[in-house]
């Protein structure tokens, strides 16, 4: 049977954030920006299916989580070694090099 655009879409994000490596973040616009849909949308799939992948490398373009997620986050930050402050990622210092990420999303997508 064939997947719904819906369906494709969470797939597309899910592989996305699996290609994210450990130590490093991204925004959900990053995100939404790699697969074509929207940042909410992407916020929408992880707070529905993200505990499927890790999670705690897709922020908000603050490098900010929903406070319920801050402090399980932020040991999974320390444990890869993500520059992290007071609940926060620093986003100039721990975003993934886009053009890397999008070459391995684009690896895996075909």
């Amino acid at each position: 049977m064939p997947r719904t655009a819906a369906e494709l879409t969470i797939e597309r994000v899910m592989c996305a954030v699996e290609c994210v490596p450990a130590g490093r973040v991204v925004s959900y616009g990053d995100i939404a920006d790699l697969v074509g849909t929207s940042a909410r949308r992407v916020g929408a799939i992880m707070a529905g299916v993200g505990s499927q992948v890790p999670w705690w490398r897709v922020v908000n373009a603050a490098g900010r989580l929903p406070s319920h997620l801050t402090a399980e986050a932020s040991r999974h930050w320390a444990e890869e070694g993500t520059r992290a402050v007071d609940g926060r990622c620093l986003m100039p210092r721990a975003r993934a090099d886009l053009a890397r990420l999008a070459a391995e999303y684009e690896a895996l997508a075909d």
